[in-house]
């Protein structure tokens, strides 16, 4: 497993070559820049501002001497400054990073943990009430937008019914601490994780329910019925173990489409995290943070597939990378 998981990282060292050098370009061709967020409106902006700016910025380089000067500094630890503020790219970044993390990790383990239920449930009692009612509910799960959910959601509880905030991380009207700010806490995190968990479950849910009823079809659970062993014993010890082999690289890779769906979230819901910092400089053309954060969700994505096939190993050991 050790020589597999190295060969991998190797590999993935030219496809983030590859992706680093498609987003550097994707952000030169992009209009705006620094000449529109530094220093005031390029348009009055006087030739020597100009010129300050572009060697600030090292735009009088070219185009390749631009991209590997900031290549080097993503190695290095450097990913640049924000346009707009000044401030180091990871430190922008890093004070978003918790806020996301706690929503997506949040939305994935609840949509795991509900996905599973759901899925067996609907895969042991097939084409029973719940089964059909569970798969109508999926399909609905797939067909909703998730902004449009997170909209209603904010117009049911939060401005009809008051029984949630609509946005924001907490109360800014009180002074909470301890257990109170806690509770604050989950309070305005219910609608953007419930907003996240209804769209992501939908599609796991139907999965998880196909390799269920796939593995009730093989023959050692017929044997395993046929000895005697409890209903609930074969299921647990038998159906999820295998159910689950073809679930998990679902399951992982859902990781980084909470992330994308993140972006909408937070937005919505005015969440101080990385997707909403993404949106705000995709509106300002800060590109050295946008940059930042495709590189962050392309190291992501490929984490998450080693994540995948390390699983897969563990669950099954005749899967062997060696």
């Amino acid at each position: 497993m050790t020589s597999y998981l190295l060969r991998r990282l190797l590999q993935s060292v030219p496809l983030l070559f590859g992706i680093s050098v498609l987003v550097f370009l994707l952000m030169q061709m992009t209009p705006g820049g620094p000449m529109s967020v530094g220093e005031g409106n390029a348009s009055a902006a006087t030739a020597a501002q100009l010129e300050r700016l572009r060697g600030r910025y090292g735009l009088d380089d070219p185009l390749i001497m631009q991209y590997f000067n900031w290549l080097r500094g993503v190695v290095t630890g450097d990913w640049g400054s924000s346009y707009l503020t000044g401030r180091p790219v990871l430190e922008v970044i890093g004070e978003r990073v918790p806020t996301t993390l706690l929503l997506t990790l949040t939305a994935f383990v609840l949509s795991l943990i509900f996905a599973l239920i759901i899925g067996v449930q609907s895969g042991v009692k097939k084409d029973g009430w719940f089964d059909h009612l569970a798969t109508g509910l999926t399909y609905a799960g797939l067909a909703v937008p998730g902004f449009w959910l997170a909209l209603m959601f904010i117009f049911i509880f939060s401005y009809s019914l008051g029984w949630l905030p609509s946005s924001g991380l907490r109360d800014l009207r009180a002074s909470h601490t301890g257990f109170a700010a806690v509770l604050d806490l989950g309070k305005h995190l219910v609608l953007p994780v419930l907003s996240l968990v209804l769209v992501s479950i939908a599609g796991l849910a139907r999965h998880v329910r196909s390799s269920v009823i796939e593995v009730l079809d093989k023959d050692y659970i017929r044997s395993a019925r046929a000895s005697g062993l409890p209903e609930r014993v074969v299921i647990q010890s038998h159906v999820l173990k295998n159910a689950s082999l073809p679930v998990v690289t679902i399951a992982v890779l859902m990781l980084p489409e909470l992330f994308l769906g993140a972006v909408v979230t937070e937005t919505i819901f005015g969440l101080p995290g990385m997707g909403r910092l993404f949106v705000e400089s995709a509106d300002m053309r800060d590109y050295p943070v946008l940059l930042g954060i495709l590189m962050i969700a392309a190291l992501l994505v490929l984490l998450a597939n080693l994540i995948a096939d390390v699983v897969y190993s563990r669950l099954d050991p005749r899967i062997s990378y060696e």
